[in-house]
């Protein structure tokens, strides 16, 4: 958090318009079997470049230090950053400049302040996975298949607290 504080309001506002651009502000339902509950909320921000300008990630990591760089296959470079903590900090740094994103960041934020309540307790763990679905509004994702549905079906078949819906 330390080079966080450090940042000026214009890098802040900077940054927060390339998140606005360039970036994701997510929260993502991921199984866990290690877990009790067997899934966990991943919630994260990322940024996206052209791999030709993957220089520019690498100076945004020295800014914010908190996340991990990649250079995907499909020429695409992503600077992401994945937990509560780190999160959070950022959120809570660029939401006052954000523009096309602060609906997601403060749906995020109120998905964070959640999640240490929903550890042991199915029921509001389904509920905060249904916020988690509100991100499909937000979001183009292709590849989401886990959702509250999901998590509803195999919690409550497992412990028998959810009737599980049929469709008619």
């Amino acid at each position: 958090m330390s080079k966080l504080k450090k940042l000026t309001p214009e890098e802040l506002c900077y940054l927060a318009g390339f998140l606005d651009g360039d970036g994701c502000i997510n929260a993502q339902i991921v199984r866990r079997s290690d877990y009790k509950l067997k899934f966990q909320i991943r919630v994260s921000i990322t940024f996206f470049q052209k791999t030709n300008r993957h220089w520019f990630l690498i100076w945004l990591d020295k800014k914010l230090d908190c996340g991990t760089l990649r250079k995907r296959p499909d020429k695409m470079s992503e600077y992401a950053i994945i937990g509560i903590a780190s999160v959070r900090n950022i959120l809570l740094l660029f939401k006052p400049y954000l523009k096309l994103k602060k609906r997601q960041a403060i749906l995020l934020l109120k998905v964070i302040e959640k999640m240490p309540s929903t550890q042991n307790d199915p029921q509001a763990f389904f509920k905060l996975c249904e916020q988690v679905d509100q991100f499909s509004e937000f979001n183009d994702s292709k590849k989401r298949k886990l959702t509250s549905q999901v998590v509803r079906s195999e919690i409550g078949t497992a412990i028998h607290l959810f009737p599980v819906e049929t469709e008619t």
